[in-house]
């Protein structure tokens, strides 16, 4: 079973115990965390349907931070005198998958009707 979730602007496929390294989260070393936006699910059938993908949870535990490499830029300007360095060191985060798991609350449309009954 694995699931595609969008995490900082990336898709990333995840499967139960994938170790995965994505933008920086606020959250303790060993805490659990869910991740957000489940794009597929793939448990015997591909599930895409966003009414039933959203009944779908990943959940993770952040292992730690990690950081991207070192990126370097140097502005220059001919014949004014004009020089700038800059670096750049992305922060990021690693997760490893727990569980992936249809959510308690029942699927995505059931959901969806209750918050509309409510409201």
């Amino acid at each position: 079973m694995y699931a595609i979730v969008r995490c900082g602007g990336r898709q990333e496929k995840a499967s139960v115990d994938d170790v995965l390294t994505i933008d920086k989260l606020a959250g303790e070393v060993g805490s659990s965390v869910t991740l957000p936006a489940v794009l597929l699910v793939d448990d015997g059938k591909v599930i895409s349907d966003p009414a039933e993908v959203g009944g779908y949870q990943v959940t993770a535990e952040i292992l730690g931070a990690a950081s991207g490499p070192k990126i370097s830029m140097i502005h220059y300007k001919n014949k004014t005198g004009y020089r700038r360095r800059l670096g750049h060191r992305q922060k990021y985060t690693q997760v490893r998958i727990t569980g992936i798991a249809a959510a308690t609350a029942g699927t995505g449309k059931a959901r969806a009707a209750a918050s509309r009954k409510k409201s």
